[in-house]
């Protein structure tokens, strides 16, 4: 999440009025994911902590079609995604708690590419 050193952060807004910061990797990650959910016309919830130093714990957001995103790059370059990622981020998006960034799962180098959906039930 936020607040890794030397990280380059994106910014990620939901209608105009939340934003939070995610490293560019993980935002384009949790982009797949939530584009995937919303484009099949589903609902969850989306929950973040907050970096330290902020003064917040966690904010939780109700993610639904007709919410305004913007997924805000600091890099300009795409960055490689990792299928098996994707997979575990959209299985917990899939349960009742919704989506939290996951740690990535390493040792994994053959899942990664962009050439394929993740396997979202």
């Amino acid at each position: 999440m936020s607040g890794t050193i030397g990280a380059v952060l994106g910014r990620f807004r939901y209608n105009h009025d939340v934003e939070t910061e995610f490293e560019d990797r993980t935002l384009a990650h949790l982009q797949v994911v939530i584009g995937s959910k919303l484009r099949r016309g589903e609902s969850f919830f989306f929950t973040w902590k907050a970096a330290p130093g902020t003064g917040k714990g966690r904010t939780t957001i109700w993610m639904h079609p007709g919410c305004s995103l913007v997924f805000a790059y600091h890099g300009s370059r795409n960055p490689r995604l990792n299928i098996a990622w994707i997979d575990a981020l959209a299985h917990v998006a899939n349960s009742s708690t919704g989506l939290y960034v996951v740690r990535e799962p390493e040792g994994r180098a053959e899942d990664s590419g962009v050439d394929r959906e993740p396997s979202l039930p």
